[in-house]
């Protein structure tokens, strides 16, 4: 209960290590498996388990509550030794195992709530929710040490689902059943269609060509199967977070340098960050440690890839052999599914490195004219605006910038 947030601590730890946004929680997950858990008996300070299955944060080390600016205090700082990290500084391996420290911290606490709530309701079915929830690593524990048999997250389970909360709420407060259908897809968002993509595109200069659904998906599978990276914009926007297919950049996971390529000249965000695996369904337990019937249609769990899959698919595997998968079933994204075949068909993999339509800073895309201003703006070699495809020869320049921009569309 507020203020003990196990959101709050993983937000300090972000902070004291220089990413200083709520929200950049994320990067600490990604840079955990750099470092090895020297700190985590600081780290447990923080955070107090009780027998009961809460926990408490020992509030002195963090600024939440107040005038306090930052999430973390002067004793933070003290407990680990050394002033927060500028947001500019260099990356040290102290920083990393502080990292782990937290991650694993964090784990405990998550692990020691679940299995509390499982033994006391006598349940084998798990629904979380809060930002924490978006933690895949904990998430995967979860699934595989408690003896949960399915979790449930929802995609926008941090600040925004609170909308879906209060929608739910007052649907039942007028007599309606809250209770929605199984969610299958998280595109709930806006949607386009090609007259104002068309519209769009004939705005900033170009002069589309339609292609058919088939035409699109064999030619975007071909760009990327010879290394070009494609901003994807298809359908209804995604709810939450993830990109799942919808507003997607993807690439090949086959080609070692991708990681690379896209952080810096796509991304402009930091070289430890991993990207995203999206996998057809029926083929992910050939590549990835899935139990049977899995299933992670929304991106929130963290698995391992299969060791004889690491090497063959090198740039959606982190540091330590792990991917935060998601799966893409036929009926729920026909589309999507499909362009994952084909480029199965290409490279032998029915699996596309996928990661968030935006640069670091920014959000994702949500119009026509986000996508066009981000694939302008970035390294992209080409767009797929639902039925057009437009292809530039790019340089690496910073968002807004047009040097070296040359056009054509097809």
């Amino acid at each position: 209960v507020f203020p003990h947030s196990l959101g709050i601590f993983y937000a300090s730890v972000t902070q004291w290590l220089g990413f200083p946004k709520y929200g950049d929680e994320g990067k600490v997950m990604g840079l955990a498996p750099y470092g090895k858990p020297k700190r985590v008996e600081e780290a447990r300070r923080l955070v107090r388990l009780a027998d009961d299955g809460s926990f408490d944060l020992d509030l002195k080390y963090f600024g939440h509550i107040g005038s306090n600016r930052r999430a973390f205090t002067a004793e933070f700082e003290r407990l680990f030794g050394r002033p927060a990290r500028h947001p500019e500084a260099d990356l040290e391996p102290f920083h990393e195992d502080v990292a782990a420290s937290g991650q694993k911290v964090l784990e405990e606490a998550v692990l020691h709530a679940a299995r509390h709530a499982l033994k006391r309701t006598g349940l084998k079915r798990l629904c979380m929710a809060g930002g924490v929830a978006l933690n895949g690593v904990a998430n995967w524990r979860i699934l595989r040490e408690t003896g949960c048999e399915e979790l449930f997250v929802q995609p926008a389970a941090g600040d925004d689902g609170g909308a879906l909360g209060a929608a739910l709420d007052i649907a039942a407060s007028v007599g309606n059943d809250p209770r929605p259908a199984r969610l299958v897809s998280a595109a709930l968002g806006p949607s386009y269609d090609d007259a104002a993509c068309a519209g769009a595109l004939e705005a900033k200069g170009y002069a589309p060509r339609r292609l058919a659904e088939a035409e699109m998906i064999c030619e975007v599978a071909r760009l990327v199967a010879d290394g070009k990276v494609v901003g994807w914009f298809d359908g209804r926007m995604e709810f939450g977070p993830r990109a799942l297919g919808h507003r997607s950049i993807l690439a090949d996971p086959t080609n070692p340098r991708m990681k690379e390529i896209v952080n810096a000249r796509v991304k402009f965000r930091e070289h430890f960050r991993p990207f995203a695996p999206s996998v057809a369904l029926e083929d992910a337990s050939t590549y990835f440690e899935t139990p049977p019937g899995f299933e992670a249609p929304f991106m929130v769990l963290v698995c391992p890839v299969r060791e004889g899959q690491r090497e063959r698919l090198p740039a959606i595997t982190h540091v330590d052999g792990s991917a935060r998968i998601q799966t893409v079933k036929a009926k729920d994204e026909p589309r999507y599914h499909t362009l994952l075949k084909e480029f199965e068909r290409l490279r032998g993999v029915p699996v596309l490195m996928n990661t968030s339509f935006n640069v670091k800073g920014e959000p994702i895309v949500c119009t026509p004219a986000d996508a066009l201003r981000t694939f302008e703006g970035c390294g992209l070699d080409a767009l797929a605006l639902c039925s057009y495809l437009v292809i530039g020869k790019r340089v690496s320049e910073p968002l807004g910038s047009q040097a070296g921009l040359t056009r054509s569309a097809m």
